[in-house]
C-alpha cells in the first residue's frame, strides 16, 4: 500500500511531503505540477490551506495523537460516537453479572461479577483506544460467557476459579497466535460450514437460555421442555414471587414485551435499543409487582420489603475478595472436579484441551467477523478489504482477554455493537476512550443494576440471539455437504446444550463427508488435528 493510500485509510504513516496531507485528488494535482516544475505560490498557499494544521495546547496534542482532525472527524462527533457505543453495549454489564452471580459465590456475587465485567470492558476498550487507536470497544463476549457458565461449569465439577484458568489460557494462546501471525491461518483451516454455523448456533443457544430464564420455556416431564401456559384462570402462579424474582406467567409476559420494545426501537433506529428495552422491561416488572401488591399478594409485598440499595463500594469489596486474582490463588486447584463422579486426570486433560480450543475458535470468529463488519461501516479498510491496524486490534483483544481473566470475567472481545459508534461518525481511538470513561462511571451503578430482574435481562439474551441468526444466510444450502455440516453444528449446540460439542460435531461431520465423497485431500492438517481432539472428547467424556 502506498503512503497516500495509507493516509486516506487512516494509517499511521509519516508523510513524505506536503502532498501527503492533501486529499487524494489535490495531492495528485500538486505532484503533477511539481513534476512539471510549475508549482506556483498560489498552489503552495492552497496546499497549506487544505492541509490539516498541527494543533497546539493540550487538546491540540490529543487531537494530533489520535488523528481526529486528520481523519475528518472532530471532538463533538467522537464524543457522541463514544456515548452511542456505550449505550449500545452497556447491557453486557447487567447480563454478564446475572449469568455469573450463580457460580461465583460469596456474599455479593452479582456485585463481584458486575465489577469484573466493568474492569474487563474498561481495559479492553482503552487498549483499543491507545494501542490500536480505533473506534471500537471491548467487553465480555456474549456466547463465550454462555459457554463458560452453561457448558464448562454446568454439572462438570469445575469451579468459577477453574473457568478463569481456561480464559487465561485462551488469552495466552491468542497472544501467541497473534504475534506469530498464525491466527488467520487457523481461522482459514475451519470449514466454511462450521464458521458460518457457529454464530447461528450460539445465537440459538443464547436465545434459548433467555427464554428459559424468563419462564417462556419451562420444564416438562414428557417432552423435557414446553411453552409456558398463559391460562390466567388455571395458573395460580401468575403473581408468585420468590427470591426477588417474579414467578409464574409474569416474567414471561415481561420478557416478551421487552423483546417487542427492542424490535420496535431497532426498527426506528433508536440508539441503545437493547438497553432501553431492558430498562423498559424492568419498569414493567415493578409495575406488575405493584399491581400484585394491590391485589393482596403477600409474595409481592415481601419482595418489595426486601428491595434495598446497597453501598456501591460493597461491589468493589466483593470483587476484591471473590473475583480479582482468583485465577491464580484458586484457579489451578482442580480437587473439586477430580472428586466428582468418574472424573480423573485424563478427563481433565480432555476438558482442558477441548474447552480452550472451543474458546479460541469462538473468540476468533467473533473478533475477526466483528472487526471486518464494524470497520466496513466506517471505511476503515485498506485497498485489500482488510481492516486497518488489524494486528494491533487483535493484539488488543488478546491482551484484554488475559487481563479479563485476572479481573475475574469471561473472554473479552470486540463488540459488534461498536459499529453503532462508527456509524455515528467515530473514526479514531478517542471514540473508544469516551466509551471507556462511560464504563468507569457505570462501575459505581451496580446497586441500581442489581435491581433489574432476570426477566428483563433475558430480553437482551433473546435479542442478541436474533441478531446472530443473520449468519445463517452465509451457508450455501444448495451444497448438501456444507448444509449438513452447518446444520449439525448449530442443532447440536442448541439441543445438546453445549457450544463446544456443536463445534466438534460440525468438524467431525465435515471430515466424514470429505472422506466419503473422495475429497480427503481437501482436509487440511489443522482440521485433522482439531477433529481428532474433538473425537477424543466424545469418546472419553
Amino acid at each position: 500500500m502506498s503512503e497516500e493510500e495509507k493516509k486516506v485509510q487512516g494509517e499511521e504513516a509519516v508523510p513524505l511531503s506536503a502532498a501527503d496531507e492533501l486529499p487524494l485528488e489535490a495531492a495528485g494535482e500538486q505532484s503533477d505540477k511539481q513534476a512539471e516544475g510549475v508549482v506556483t505560490a498560489e498552489d503552495g498557499a492552497a496546499a497549506e490551506a487544505v492541509a490539516p494544521q498541527p494543533k497546539k495546547g493540550f487538546w491540540g496534542k490529543v487531537d494530533n495523537w489520535f488523528g481526529i482532525t486528520k481523519s475528518g472527524s472532530n471532538y463533538k462527533t467522537e464524543i457522541v460516537a463514544g456515548i452511542t457505543t456505550f449505550m449500545a453495549m452497556v447491557y453486557i454489564l447487567m447480563v454478564n453479572a446475572g449469568m455469573f452471580e450463580n457460580v461465583i459465590g460469596g456474599e455479593n456475587p452479582y456485585g463481584a461479577a458486575y465489577i469484573a465485567t466493568s474492569v474487563g470492558a474498561i481495559v479492553g476498550t482503552f487498549l483499543m483506544a491507545f494501542l490500536a487507536r480505533m473506534p471500537l470497544a471491548q467487553a465480555s463476549g456474549m456466547g463465550i460467557n454462555a459457554f463458560i457458565v452453561f457448558t464448562l461449569l454446568n454439572g462438570t465439577g469445575l469451579t468459577y476459579a477453574n473457568s478463569m484458568v481456561f480464559v487465561l489460557i485462551d488469552g495466552v494462546i491468542f497472544l501467541i497466535l497473534t504475534l506469530t501471525g498464525l491466527r488467520r491461518k487457523i481461522f482459514e483451516a475451519i470449514p466454511a460450514g462450521v464458521r458460518h454455523a457457529i454464530p447461528v448456533g450460539i445465537g440459538l443457544f443464547i436465545a434459548f437460555i433467555g427464554l428459559q430464564q424468563a419462564g417462556v420455556i419451562v420444564n416438562e416431564e414428557t417432552t423435557l421442555t414446553t411453552f409456558v401456559s398463559f391460562n390466567l384462570l388455571n395458573n395460580p402462579e401468575f403473581v408468585t414471587y420468590s427470591a426477588g424474582t417474579v414467578g409464574g406467567i409474569l416474567p414471561a409476559i415481561v420478557a416478551l414485551i421487552g423483546v417487542v420494545i427492542i424490535a420496535v426501537l431497532s426498527k426506528k433506529n433508536v440508539k441503545g435499543a437493547i438497553l432501553w428495552g431492558l430498562l423498559g422491561s424492568a419498569v414493567l416488572y415493578y409495575v406488575f409487582a405493584g399491581i400484585a401488591v394491590g391485589a393482596g399478594s403477600q409474595g409481592a409485598i415481601d419482595m418489595f420489603n426486601n428491595v434495598s440499595m446497597s453501598n456501591p463500594l460493597s461491589a468493589f469489596e466483593a470483587w476484591g475478595k471473590d473475583s480479582v486474582g482468583v485465577v491464580f490463588y484458586e484457579g489451578f486447584n482442580f480437587d473439586q472436579y477430580l472428586s466428582t463422579g468418574t472424573n480423573n486426570a485424563g478427563s481433565l486433560a480432555v476438558v482442558l484441551i477441548t474447552s480452550a480450543l472451543s474458546l479460541c475458535m469462538i473468540d476468533m470468529f467473533d473478533t475477526i467477523g466483528t472487526l471486518y463488519g464494524a470497520c466496513s461501516k466506517g471505511n476503515l479498510l485498506d485497498k485489500d478489504g482488510t481492516p486497518i491496524r488489524m494486528e494491533k486490534m487483535m493484539l488488543s483483544d488478546a491482551i484484554a482477554t488475559c487481563t479479563g481473566a485476572i479481573a475475574g470475567t469471561s473472554t473479552v472481545t470486540t463488540f459488534v455493537e461498536s459499529s453503532s459508534g462508527v456509524v455515528a461518525g467515530g473514526r479514531t481511538g478517542f471514540t473508544s476512550f469516551i466509551t471507556g470513561v462511560c464504563f468507569i462511571v457505570a462501575m459505581f451503578l451496580s446497586p441500581i443494576a442489581q435491581l433489574i430482574p432476570r426477566s428483563a435481562t433475558a430480553t437482551a439474551l433473546i435479542w442478541v440471539g436474533v441478531l446472530m441468526m443473520s449468519s445463517v444466510t452465509k451457508v450455501d444450502w444448495n451444497d448438501a455437504s456444507e448444509a449438513i455440516v452447518a446444520f449439525m453444528t448449530f442443532i447440536t449446540m442448541l439441543l445438546g446444550y453445549s457450544i463446544s460439542k456443536g463445534i466438534g460435531m460440525g468438524i467431525i461431520t465435515y471430515i466424514v463427508i470429505q472422506i466419503c465423497t473422495g475429497k480427503i485431500k481437501k482436509i487440511s492438517i489443522p482440521t485433522w488435528i482439531i477433529g481428532i481432539v474433538f473425537l477424543a472428547t466424545f469418546l472419553l467424556s
